[in-house]
């Protein structure tokens, strides 16, 4: 690739639209299921198809990857089908038949991040310091995103939500077609190098400090499956408007981002296993804040600042460690197990019982096992991670 100038725009595009997609759809189309007259479980069962995905889509479209041996081809056909799939939602309101598009589109649009992540380090070669400076791209689309939406429906009806998930959508498809396919990875040898990495993964995964941190990694993101599929709907019912919703989500990303770029002198001062311990704590404390303290707009602004610390730093540190934990052949299959367990599983698992408890218990409980969940990681952590790995010396990551 020496002398093939960095696609830099078409890279940072990309990023910008996929986490726009987050932007619009995280906050606003619970509400849009909320205006549909569906229960608290069923949104909670809906949404649960994006985690379900999550945990099981990545690995087939990986292993795609591999065989084909181009990643663009299978990004470009997982925007056009996520595409196609989330027309469902202009074709029906009725809850089981909305879990067809749901499925589909969070199918094929869970395909694609990895692929990209990969395509991104190839493309960046010798100067991986640089991803921060397209990955950045992601977090401002979310911002934008979410601000914009929060505006717009202000002033118009909450039925507008999925055109406005839609437009989203197809900005992915079309920065998916600019995409350019990055050096393709030699495939002599491959199956040899499988059953020597499987072999590998099994001996790490039976440490018990790297399956603790797994465990307490699930129930971070459990915790936060009331934040993701709730948050919305707890804010309108207390009388927020959509702008007002809009600006907390984007404050917690905005110091998420803060934090990401000082996570290397951070880790430089502390170490990993205090850093984790820290945000077990503040995401409990922060998650009854959000419960029993929703009517004062002072505590959801601290509330918002923690998720800095609740979800930034977690996910920094946490990767640091699987880093450290994983050797250099595996690195990759640690961190889609990583990613897999806790966004995953732990999301699904987090968002399923949180729509169980919503109605019949109320908000305030609901949240609360947010932090019964936190408190069990910060009890895993305490008790695994007795030895605390070498924080790598590398590039701040951003969402």
């Amino acid at each position: 690739m020496t002398g093939v100038p960095l696609p830099y725009w078409r890279l940072s595009l990309y990023y910008f639209f996929y986490f726009a997609f987050i932007g619009v759809f995280s906050p606003y189309f619970t509400l849009y299921l909320q205006g549909l007259s569906l229960s608290a479980t069923d949104i909670a069962l809906l949404m649960s198809q994006m985690q379900l995905m999550r945990l099981l889509a990545p690995t087939f479209w990986g292993w795609l990857a591999d065989k084909r041996g181009r990643r663009v081809d299978i990004i470009r056909l997982s925007a056009l089908c996520a595409c196609v799939g989330f027309t469902g939602f202009f074709l029906t309101d009725n809850f089981l038949l909305m879990f067809v598009p749901m499925t589909l589109m969070a199918f094929f649009w869970s395909a694609s991040l990895p692929l990209v992540e990969s395509l991104t380090f190839a493309h960046l070669k010798d100067q991986p310091q640089r991803y921060s400076q397209i990955r950045v791209w992601g977090s401002v689309g979310f911002i934008v995103a979410v601000l914009l939406g929060g505006a717009l429906l202000d002033d118009l009806p909450i039925s507008d939500v999925p055109a406005m998930v839609f437009v989203v959508l197809l900005g992915i498809l079309l920065m998916a077609f600019k995409l350019p396919e990055g050096l393709r990875i030699p495939r002599s040898g491959m199956a040899e190098a499988a059953d020597e990495a499987l072999a590998s993964l099994g001996s790490v995964m039976r440490e018990r400090r790297v399956w603790m941190l797994l465990l307490a990694c699930f129930l971070m993101s459990s915790a936060h499956g009331v934040y993701y599929v709730f948050y919305s709907i707890h804010l309108d019912t207390l009388g927020y408007s959509k702008g007002m919703i809009g600006l907390l989500w984007s404050l917690g990303v905005l110091v998420e981002i803060g934090l990401f770029m000082i996570m290397a002198p951070l880790m430089k001062r502390y170490s990993l296993r205090a850093l984790l311990l820290a945000t077990y704590a503040v995401a409990a404390v922060r998650f009854l804040m959000i419960g029993w303290g929703g009517e004062s707009l002072v505590l959801l602004l601290i509330a918002q600042t923690l998720h800095g610390v609740s979800f930034g730093v977690h996910h920094a540190a946490s990767i640091a460690a699987v880093n450290q934990w994983f050797p250099r052949h595996i690195h990759a299959r640690g961190q889609a197990l990583y990613s897999s367990l806790s966004f995953g599983g732990g999301g699904l698992f987090g968002g399923v019982i949180s729509g169980l408890v919503w109605e019949p218990l109320g908000a305030g409980w609901a949240f609360t096992l947010g932090s019964v969940f936190a408190l069990a990681g910060w009890f895993c952590i305490a008790k695994g991670m007795t030895s605390d790995p070498e924080a790598p010396n590398s590039a701040a990551l951003v969402r």
